[in-house]
C-alpha cells in the first residue's frame, strides 16, 4: 500500500494504525439495520470495520485509481457498495433510495480541505442522518465544538449546532497516517437533535448567520446594517446584548429568534 501514489489534490492521508478504525466503530455504536455512508474510503481501513457492524455500507471514492485496491480488500463483503465519483456532485437522496434501513449514519475520515462543504452537502441534501462520526483536522474540530464568546466560535459552529449535538471523542496523532499530515486530527460525534428550534425560513437563517459573521472584528450593528436594526436590537436587549455585540457572543437561540423576527 505504501507504493501507492498519494494525490495531494484529494487530501489523501491513509490510516496506518489499525486501532483507530476499531476505535471509531466502537464509539459510533452502530445499531441494527443501519446504512452507513462513508466518504473517502481510501484503502478501506475503516470500510472493512464498518462492514462488520452495518447492514450496508455505501462508500464514495473520488480517486478511480483506488478501484483495484478497494475491490481486493473488500472482496469478502457483500454489504459494501462503492460509487467512484465526487460526493459533492452526487444526488445523495437518489443514491440511498434503493436501500432499506432504520438508521442512517455518516462515518468517515474526511479530507481536510473539504470537510465543511461535505457537511453542508449532507445538510442541504435534506436526508435525515441520525449520527455523523467524522475525523477532521483538530483545529476544524475545535471550531465545530466551540462555545459562544470563544475565538473558534463562528458561522459553521452555529449551522452545525442547529442540527446536531456535537462532542469530541478522541484525538488522533498525525503519526497514525501515511503520508503524515502537519497537524493532529480529532474524531467528532454529531448526533441529530430530537427536536429542532422552529425556523420560519432556513435559507434566511443561513443568510443572517453568514452576514453576522461576515467581518469578525465588526459588531452586529455594522454586519447587519442592511436589516431592520430596530427589530434586531429589541431581541438583543431582551437577551442582555446590544447592537455593539459581536456575532461570536450570541448563542444559537438568539440567532434563531432574530431570523424568525425578521422573516415573520
Amino acid at each position: 500500500m505504501y507504493d501507492f501514489r498519494f494525490k495531494k489534490k484529494f487530501g489523501q492521508n491513509f490510516l496506518k494504525d489499525d486501532s483507530i478504525p476499531n476505535k471509531i466503530v466502537s464509539f459510533s455504536n452502530i445499531p441494527n439495520n443501519t446504512l452507513v455512508i462513508e466518504i473517502g474510503p481510501g484503502a478501506a481501513a475503516l470500510t472493512s470495520k464498518l462492514a462488520l457492524k452495518a447492514k450496508q455500507v455505501l462508500a464514495y471514492e473520488i480517486d478511480n485509481s483506488l478501484e483495484d485496491i478497494l475491490y481486493e480488500k473488500l472482496s469478502s463483503f457483500d454489504n459494501v457498495d462503492i460509487i467512484f465519483d465526487d460526493f459533492l456532485n452526487r444526488d445523495i437522496s437518489l443514491d440511498i433510495s434503493k436501500y432499506s434501513y432504520d438508521h442512517l449514519y455518516v462515518i468517515a475520515n474526511l479530507p481536510y480541505y473539504i470537510t465543511t462543504p461535505i457537511l453542508m452537502k449532507i445538510i442541504d441534501s435534506g436526508i435525515v442522518v441520525d449520527k455523523v462520526v467524522i475525523m477532521v483536522q483538530k483545529e476544524v474540530g475545535d471550531r465545530f465544538c466551540a462555545k459562544p464568546k470563544t475565538r473558534d466560535y463562528g458561522s459553521i459552529t452555529v449551522f452545525l449546532n442547529y442540527f446536531f449535538d456535537i462532542k469530541k471523542l478522541f484525538i488522533v496523532n498525525r503519526h497514525c497516517f501515511v503520508p503524515q499530515p502537519n497537524v493532529d486530527s480529532v474524531v467528532l460525534s454529531l448526533e441529530r437533535k430530537n427536536s429542532l428550534l422552529p425556523l420560519n425560513n432556513f435559507s434566511f437563517f443561513s443568510e443572517i448567520i453568514r452576514s453576522s459573521f461576515q467581518y469578525k472584528r465588526k459588531n452586529l450593528k455594522n454586519n447587519l446594517k442592511n436589516y431592520d436594526l430596530a427589530k434586531i436590537e429589541d431581541i438583543l436587549i431582551s437577551h442582555g446584548y446590544s447592537l455593539s455585540a459581536r456575532a461570536e457572543e450570541l448563542p444559537l437561540e438568539v440567532f434563531v429568534e432574530i431570523s424568525n423576527k425578521l422573516n415573520d
